[in-house]
């Protein structure tokens, strides 16, 4: 059986492979592929009709759900370029995004844990020229009033769209930081990314049957490619969840039979050390998944020990590289799936960039894998990949005799909080707006139950005291993500600098961890 050239066509492809099996359930509604062929077709044909055209943006701010599922391989498959938004985003940076991206429609939420997204954005008084339509996924009427108008363009019509769509087509746009703190769009293809999430379903043993809940959030690359695209791919049933809780994880691993589950971490550890663990059957578990720096072997063995997931695998990737470099398959030891990140992805080239051999450098890789490059940046793009095509991580590695990666530091001063990245420049830049401060460095600290959490020096303006923690929590909490907002605020006379005059940040990591330690 030939596999699909394009996302646009998987919709329609995996209808004809896999039928009737169960393709999505959530919320106690279930659809077989072929019920998500004809959902996926009926959003492409409302978006024709409302004069959606080959290459037009489609945004997508919203948490997991069966119609974030349906509204994106619509958006796909009607020849649009999809835009997941992050749900933690204010309006002021998923207004950057949809302006900069230049996107025409807009799904989203007026009610996700307390926050209408629409409302904030039209209150925002931000400028969104480009947009023409909002539509709520999960407001009934508005729904049914946006899928109203499909009868107005016929299957022909809209088959011949997606058959239109070439695998060198740009697919999507996700939206990453760098060094800079503004976040950057890269540029991935449909042909690459249906390649790269073929060959990661081998490498994970992913296959059709499995029961997989996706509590990896969809505005993510692992989210939306290793698991909507993933289970497409192999006729696996998706089991999308919108906000992590560790007891309803094991309920839904007890009642709907779920065979496997990725995330970060934090979100394993939540699960095994949940008081009434025990009292939940896991007997269907078969995978799981996971993926950092720094991964405890006891962690690798009680996943496999208390969650009876015989087989786990890790994994290492970034957004430029179609969210996957390495794997390191199931079948290896606990020591060696929580010591390194695996093998390079097959067909793609893995080195590290060190003067000595064997020594850690920053890790290159090349490959069908490797974005297009970020959206309106030829300087960015030229500078993360060479004019040899290799793409350079910004972290820092080692391989092995057997060619496995190890992860040993960043280059960039990048951290993780519970599964999310956090870029210190990003977060400098708005805290330096705050009126009674002058300056400010960030770091990451380790936090046992996130991994990381963000630490925030700040030196106050010329004559003023610092703000207490409680003030510039809730002054950040209106223009940041909340995993973007530091966990404590460090008062300093001024920020340490080193021989080269810059931010000395080793210091400052270094008192960091003191201070959480402490």
């Amino acid at each position: 059986m030939d596999g699909p050239l394009t996302i646009a066509g998987l919709a329609d492809w995996a209808a004809d492979a896999w039928g009737d099996d169960e393709a999505l359930g959530y919320e106690g509604e279930s659809w077989t592929f072929e019920a998500l062929r004809d959902a996926v077709d009926e959003a492409a044909r409302a978006l024709m009709a409302r004069g959606l055209a080959p290459g037009d943006r489609v945004a997508l701010w919203a948490p997991n759900s069966a119609r974030w599922v349906v509204a994106a391989l619509g958006a796909l498959a009607a020849g649009g370029v999809l835009v997941p938004v992050n749900t933690r985003y204010r309006a002021r940076e998923a207004a950057d995004m949809l302006r900069r991206a230049r996107c025409r429609v807009l799904f989203t939420e007026t009610d996700f844990l307390g926050t209408d997204y629409a409302r904030m954005l039209a209150e925002s008084g931000e400028e969104l020229p480009d947009l023409d339509r909002v539509v709520i996924l999960h407001d009934e009427s508005a729904w049914a009033g946006f899928l109203g108008r499909a009868r107005e363009v016929d299957g022909a019509a809209r088959r011949a769209r997606t058959e239109a769509v070439s695998p060198d087509d740009v697919a999507d746009i996700l939206f990453t930081s760098g060094t800079t703190g503004r976040p950057k769009g890269v540029l991935t293809t449909h042909g690459q990314t249906v390649r790269v999430y073929t060959e990661w379903a081998k490498g994970v043993t992913l296959t059709r049957g499995d029961r997989y809940l996706l509590v990896n959030p969809f505005f993510h690359t692992f989210g939306y490619k290793a698991g909507i695209l993933a289970c497409l791919r192999v006729g696996a049933t998706m089991l999308p969840e919108q906000v992590f809780d560790a007891e309803r994880t094991l309920r839904r691993i007890a009642t709907e039979r779920v065979s496997v589950l990725t995330g970060a971490p934090a979100v394993f550890r939540a699960v095994l050390d949940h008081p009434r663990r025990a009292g939940f059957a896991v007997d269907s578990m078969r995978m799981a998944g996971t993926g950092a720096a720094g991964i405890p072997t006891t962690l690798i063995e009680e996943i496999r020990e208390q969650l009876g997931a015989g087989l786990v695998f890790t994994a290492y990737g970034l957004t430029e590289s179609d969210g996957t470099v390495a794997i390191c398959p199931p079948t290896e030891s606990a020591e060696r799936l929580a010591h390194t990140s695996g093998k390079a992805l097959p067909g793609t080239e893995l080195r590290i960039d060190s003067a000595v051999p064997g020594e850690p450098g920053e890790i290159l890789t090349r490959g069908f894998h490797v974005m297009r490059g970020y959206l309106d940046d030829p300087e960015a793009t030229a500078e993360a990949v060479d004019a040899d095509g290799w793409l350079h991580t910004g972290d820092v590695g080692v391989l092995d005799e057997r060619g496995f990666l190890t992860i040993t530091d960043r280059l960039k001063d990048m951290f993780v909080v519970g599964g999310f990245n956090a870029y210190p420049a990003e977060i400098e830049q708005v805290l330096r707006t705050h009126p009674r401060l002058s300056d400010v460095s960030v770091v990451g600290a380790p936090d046992r139950r996130l991994g990381e959490v963000g630490i925030a020096f700040c030196v106050p303006a010329h004559g003023e005291q610092q703000p207490d923690d409680a003030e510039l929590t809730s002054w950040a909490r209106e223009r940041l993500a909340n995993f973007k907002v530091p966990r404590r605020f460090l008062p300093l006379a001024e920020l340490p600098h080193n021989a080269a005059g810059k931010v000395d940040k080793p210091a400052l990591r270094a008192r960091a961890a003191q201070e959480v330690a402490g």
